[in-house]
């Protein structure tokens, strides 16, 4: 059977190496600081009895709440299974296999790459700068590049993207390249949206998720912010019932007035929350503090990083080597948990300082 798929197997698929997820990772643990996601855990309610229906490909609840939360048209929104799928339709839509390409500005989000090289489309890079800013002249002159990926907050440094970088990148690219500005982590940074600047830039698309601010992750349920035509064009591609029930209903839900609210409570939660977890992480001088904290994660450099990435496993608590990265090496992400997480993540790493003998 091997020889069967190893003669079937698309040939731009056999170097691919699949998406290092954190749950393939790692399973199990007691802690999990590794995914980004919301230590908060909130009740919904689901009705089953349509559940023998194929659900709608679009969710009016869902339209009309997402696009009331974003000010956004209804007709400038779609709603995807994550935004990961939003990534996979902008390129299907808009890329030609074994033809064209994509640009991505690493360290960054892994997808953009992994399901460009999927769909044999090429994968063009232009490094952030050493301060995780966006290198503009080196974007810029790849000029023969179908769509340009953006993460604003990046993941995994937590920096911003310069209003003004990026205002440059969309007007050089108007009549080449859909810019594609992923705001998976815009709740934690939201004066920096870009979605109300639709009317100024054609080429302009914007990536949201309910998996991070809105707890919501194992919904699996994002959206693609974009003028009417680039919305058109995806409708065209995407699955005919995309969104499950179930998660319509909760992600409606989710974009009620009163549910929002307590978003931006918890936001405001996890914002404290990585404000101590950043001066405690820094004042181990054996610690370097990595990239910004505009997200809901933190980044730092350790030496050692390996030793004390084992440690902190072997008891359960895991957060995410992202020593693969382009410059980021030696470095280690840590999700926003609880404080009760974040209290155990910290005296972990006193116990391991303890019982290794290691500098702090």
């Amino acid at each position: 059977m091997s020889s069967l798929v190893d003669h079937l197997i698309n040939d731009n698929l056999i170097p691919l190496k699949p998406y290092e997820s954190a749950r393939r990772l790692y399973a199990g643990g007691q802690d999990w600081l590794n995914a980004n996601e919301s230590p908060f855990a909130n009740h919904y309610d689901v009705d089953s009895s349509h559940f023998n229906r194929y659900p709608s490909c679009q969710p009016d609840g869902v339209i009309n709440g997402y696009s009331a939360y974003a000010r956004v048209a209804k007709s400038q929104l779609m709603v995807t299974r994550g935004a990961d799928e939003g990534i996979e339709l902008l390129i299907r839509t808009f890329c030609t296999p074994g033809k064209d390409s994509i640009l991505i500005c690493p360290p960054t989000y892994g997808m953009y790459a992994i399901s460009a090289e999927t769909c044999d489309i090429g994968v063009k890079k232009a490094p952030l700068k050493a301060d995780f800013s966006l290198d503009v002249e080196a974007i810029c002159s790849n000029d023969d590049v179908n769509v340009v990926f953006i993460c604003a907050p990046n993941n995994p440094t937590g920096t911003q993207v310069a209003k003004q970088d990026l205002d440059t990148v969309l007007r050089h690219f108007t009549d080449k390249a859909l810019v594609v500005v992923d705001e998976a982590y815009i709740e934690f940074d939201a004066e920096n949206t870009w979605a109300n600047k639709l009317a100024d830039y054609p080429n302009l698309v914007i990536l949201r998720t309910l998996s991070k601010a809105f707890a919501l992750a194992g919904l699996r349920c994002g959206f693609t912010i974009a003028n009417d035509d680039v919305i058109a064009a995806l409708m065209k591609v995407i699955a005919p019932y995309p969104i499950p029930d179930p998660v319509a209903q909760i992600a409606a839900e989710a974009l009620s007035e009163e549910n929002i609210g307590r978003l931006h409570a918890q936001v405001d939660i996890l914002n404290a929350e990585k404000a101590r977890l950043t001066e405690a992480l820094n004042a181990f001088e054996a610690f370097e503090m990595v990239g910004d904290t505009k997200a809901n994660y933190v980044l730092f450099r350790y030496a050692r990083c390996k030793e004390l990435m084992a440690y902190l496993v072997e008891r359960g608590m895991l957060i995410r080597d992202q020593s693969k990265q382009l410059n980021l090496e030696n470095c280690l992400r840590v999700t926003i948990g609880s404080p009760e997480q974040d209290d155990r993540l910290l005296q972990l790493i006193n116990d391991y300082f303890s019982q290794t003998g290691a500098s702090k």
